[in-house]
C-alpha cells in the first residue's frame, strides 16, 4: 500500500513537472514570436479609389523622383495615355517610397496633380481624411480649393479658419475677405480685401470681389481659373458656361469622376488595325500580328519606310523575353531618339529591370510632363512602353503603344 502511494506520488510529481516544462517552453516560444508594427501613414497611404494596382507600389521609389514629378503633374497638360497613368497611380493607396513621412507638403502635391490631370473626386477623397491642415498651407490649400470648386464654401472657409500658418499669404487673404463676405460681414471683408490686394494685385479677383462687396454693378465675365473665382462666380450668378475652365474646375464640372481614357482603335489606318484591336482588347501581341504590319523592307519611300518601323518597334515593345529572331529584327529598327536626358533613360531602364512600377511610372510622367499634350517623342514612348509592360503596368503600356499607334497616318 505504502509502495503504491509512493509510485502515484512520484507519478503525480512527473506529469506536474511535464506540465511545467510544456509551459516554460510555451512561453519560450511565444517570446520569440516577432511581431512587425505596422507602418505609419503617410502621403500616399490615403486611397482616392480602387484602381487594382498593389499596396507595394511604390516599394523602392526614389523620393526625390516624386518630389520633382509631383509638382509638374499638378500644372502640366499631358497625352491621354499619360494623364490616365498618372490619375491611376496617384488615387492608388499604397506605403509611399521610404523617407516619405507624414509630409503634408506631398500629400498637397499629390492631390493637386490628380486634380489637374481630371479626378477631383480622388483628390477630395485623399484630402477629407489628410492630416496637418492646419500646420500646412500647401495642404490647407489643395483641400480648400477643393471643397470650393465642390460648392461646399463651408468647408471651404472652416479650413482657412483653422490654418494656423501662412495666415497672412495672399491666397488666404483673398478666401477670407470671400469667407467674411458670404457670412454678412461687409466692413471686415473690405478691409482683408484691401489688403489682398495691396498683398497681390489680380485684376479678375479685384473686379469679382469688388462686384461681390458693392451687391451692384455689372461684374463681368465669370472666371473659373481656380476653385476660389468658381465660387465667386457662382455665388455672383454669372453665366459659367461662356467662361473656359482650367483642368482642375473642368473636372468638378464634370461630376468630378476620372474621364475614362478613350482611344478609339477603330481610327488606326487599315495596315495597322488588327494591332489595334489587339492593343485596345488586351489580346497577347502575337508573333504573326508582328508579321502582318508593313514590311519596312518593302516600303516605297523613306516616310513609309519610318512608318513601318515605328509600327513593329511599338508591338515588339510589349512582348515577353525576345528570342533571338525577334532580337535581330528589332536591332535592325530605326526610329529618332527621344529627347528625355540620358540619365532618365538609365533610370527609367534599371527601374524596369527591378521591377519597380511605382518608379518607372514616376519617370515615364517625367518626360511625358515636359512634353505637353501631343505626348513624348516617339522614342521615349517606345522605352515607355517597354518599361510599363516589364514592371506589370500593362494597361498603361497598352495605352502609350495604341496612342502611339493611332498617329502613325
Amino acid at each position: 500500500m505504502i509502495g503504491a502511494m509512493s509510485r502515484s506520488r512520484r507519478l503525480l510529481a512527473a506529469l506536474l513537472l511535464a506540465g511545467s516544462v510544456g509551459l516554460a517552453g510555451a512561453g519560450g516560444a511565444a517570446a520569440q514570436v516577432e511581431v512587425s508594427p505596422l507602418a505609419a501613414p503617410d502621403a500616399f497611404t490615403t486611397p482616392g479609389r480602387d484602381t487594382g494596382l498593389p499596396p507595394s507600389l511604390w516599394r523602392g521609389a526614389s523620393l526625390a523622383t516624386m518630389r520633382s514629378v509631383l509638382p509638374l503633374l499638378a500644372t502640366r497638360p499631358m497625352s491621354p495615355a499619360a494623364a490616365a497613368l498618372a490619375r491611376r497611380v496617384l488615387a492608388t493607396g499604397a506605403q509611399g517610397p521610404q523617407g516619405a513621412g507624414s509630409d503634408p507638403a506631398l500629400a498637397a502635391a499629390r492631390a493637386n496633380a490628380l486634380l489637374a490631370q481630371g479626378d477631383a473626386k480622388a483628390a477630395a477623397a485623399i484630402l477629407a481624411r489628410a492630416p496637418g491642415l492646419d500646420r500646412s498651407p500647401e495642404l490647407a490649400q489643395a483641400a480648400a480649393e477643393s471643397a470650393l470648386l465642390a460648392g461646399d464654401d463651408a468647408r471651404a472657409c472652416a479650413v482657412a479658419q483653422g490654418l494656423g500658418s501662412g495666415r497672412d499669404e495672399v491666397y488666404w487673404l483673398r478666401l477670407r475677405a470671400y469667407c467674411q463676405a458670404i457670412a454678412g460681414q461687409a466692413s471686415e471683408a473690405q478691409l482683408t480685401f484691401d489688403l489682398a490686394q495691396s498683398q497681390g494685385r489680380d485684376a479678375v479677383f479685384g473686379r469679382l470681389m469688388g462686384a461681390k462687396l458693392a451687391g451692384a454693378g455689372n461684374p463681368g465675365a465669370a472666371s473659373l481659373r481656380n476653385g476660389l473665382d468658381y465660387a465667386l462666380s457662382r455665388s455672383l450668378g454669372l453665366d459659367l458656361a461662356a467662361a473656359k475652365p482650367s483642368p482642375e474646375v473642368a473636372a468638378t464640372l464634370a461630376n468630378a469622376d476620372a474621364p475614362a481614357l478613350a482611344l478609339d482603335p477603330s481610327a488606326a489606318a487599315p495596315d495597322l488595325l488588327p494591332l489595334a484591336q489587339a492593343l485596345a482588347g488586351g489580346e497577347p501581341i502575337a508573333p504573326a500580328t508582328v508579321q502582318a504590319l508593313p514590311d519596312p523592307a518593302a516600303a516605297g519611300d523613306a516616310r513609309a519606310r519610318a512608318r513601318a518601323q515605328a509600327a513593329r518597334l511599338l508591338a515588339l515593345a510589349l512582348q515577353g523575353p525576345l528570342g533571338a529572331e525577334a532580337r535581330g529584327e528589332l536591332a535592325a529598327l530605326a526610329a529618332p531618339q527621344g529627347k528625355a536626358p540620358l540619365g532618365r533613360d538609365l533610370a527609367l531602364e534599371a527601374a524596369a529591370e527591378q521591377k519597380l512600377p511605382g518608379e518607372a511610372a514616376m519617370l515615364a510622367l517625367w518626360t511625358c510632363a515636359e512634353a505637353g499634350p501631343a505626348g513624348p517623342a516617339f522614342g521615349d514612348r517606345v522605352r515607355i512602353v517597354r518599361a510599363l509592360h516589364a514592371v506589370g503596368l500593362e494597361a498603361g503600356a497598352r495605352a502609350f503603344a495604341l496612342e502611339g499607334l493611332l498617329a502613325l497616318k
